[in-house]
């Protein structure tokens, strides 16, 4: 495929594949970015409500 026929989502998922392949060209290596932009908006919304449900069981069970 024509690197000017990528969508988007194409054209950050092969830059993701090549940084992978070669680590050494991350600046900043796997972080948070990595983790939203894999999981999408939903997914991100589920972790970010696990997180807060996680953090008021541990206030109630902790205090």
């Amino acid at each position: 495929m024509s690197l000017d026929r990528d969508t988007p989502k194409e054209r950050r998922e092969r830059l993701r594949q090549e940084e992978l392949r070669n680590p050494s060209s991350s600046i900043h290596g796997s972080n948070l970015a990595d983790l939203v932009g894999s999981l999408g908006w939903k997914g991100t919304g589920i972790l970010i409500l696990v997180i807060i449900l996680a953090f008021i069981i541990y206030a109630v069970f902790f205090q």
